[in-house]
């Protein structure tokens, strides 16, 4: 077997980690099993993701309106699938293009396949992300986990979600290995899979939540989950409510704030961290 070396930056946001590839002139073309090398924890380096790191106009069709936006966040699942967005992967994204000297300003926009997402950097060193406006499809879906089913609520952000409310978080664990992925029905609701939100109360504006995302498994954190998390709370506690509102949520990694704008906007604030790099030695799968 022959190998390819390739520096790497491993960084997370809420323990939601990520190996970043950076490949500035769109050179590499990572297999599928390459980005599941990569990401297990045994064989590889480990994460939920990867992120390569590619300026916009290498990046052809995927990009759309590249010239806003001089990079690209291509983001994989840890099982080397693509999602159309990743808001903790953002935040890290953007950490490692200020740490690298790739943007010089608290302000960035980036493009993702999501669309463009601005970005700002705060003076507490939390970056936030605009996430757009959170969509409800016209879906009433249920989560199925064991032997117990849920209502749940159908959000876009744009990444697909089913969100949950339970009694108890710790209850997951007594229905069987959440490891397993939860199912979603009915059949056809999400063709493409979707990421499931388990969300406790824990006070006004505050809530606490488990993910499991597809494509990973349960992970520490999730930011798109977040913000449809704080998006499905809102319509559930203070039906008829407009204007500003601002939710934390705790994810087992820590916790995150999540700002729905007058206008829609969800804005999602939270750390990002930088803990290694070096170089990889990627067999040619």
């Amino acid at each position: 077997m022959t190998f390819r070396e390739l520096p790497f930056v491993k960084g997370h946001g809420t323990e939601n980690d990520f190996v970043i590839i950076p490949d500035l002139d769109g050179q590499l073309d990572l297999t599928v099993e390459q980005i599941q090398w990569l990401c297990d924890r045994r064989r590889g380096i480990g994460a939920d993701g990867v992120l390569r790191v590619v300026r916009t106009e290498h990046m052809g069709h995927e990009a759309g309106p590249w010239g806003v936006a001089e990079f690209f966040m291509d983001y994989r699942n840890g099982d080397g699938s693509l999602a159309e967005m990743c808001g903790n992967g953002a935040r890290v994204f953007v950490r490692y293009l200020h740490a690298a000297g790739l943007i010089t300003r608290a302000e960035a926009v980036i493009g993702t396949r999501g669309g463009l997402r601005s970005c700002v950097i705060q003076d507490d060193g939390s970056i936030t992300v605009d996430m757009g406006a959170a969509t409800h499809p016209a879906i009433e879906p249920t989560v199925h986990l064991g032997s117990s089913t849920w209502p749940a609520m159908a959000v876009l952000v744009p990444n697909p979600h089913a969100v949950a409310f339970v009694d108890d978080l710790d209850d997951l664990d007594a229905l069987g290995s959440f490891d397993e992925a939860p199912t979603v029905g009915p059949d056809g609701a999400y063709p493409d899979g979707a990421n499931v939100e388990f969300v406790v109360h824990r006070g006004p504006r505050h809530v606490a939540m488990r993910v499991h995302e597809r494509g990973v498994g349960e992970t520490r954190s999730c930011g798109t989950g977040a913000c449809a998390v704080a998006w499905a709370a809102r319509r559930r506690d203070e039906p008829g409510v407009t204007g500003e509102t601002t939710y934390r949520i705790d994810v087992p990694g820590g916790s995150v704030t999540v700002t729905e704008s007058a206008a829609g906007a969800m804005l999602l604030t939270g750390p990002a961290e930088l803990v290694a790099r070096g170089t990889v030695l990627v067999p040619d799968l």
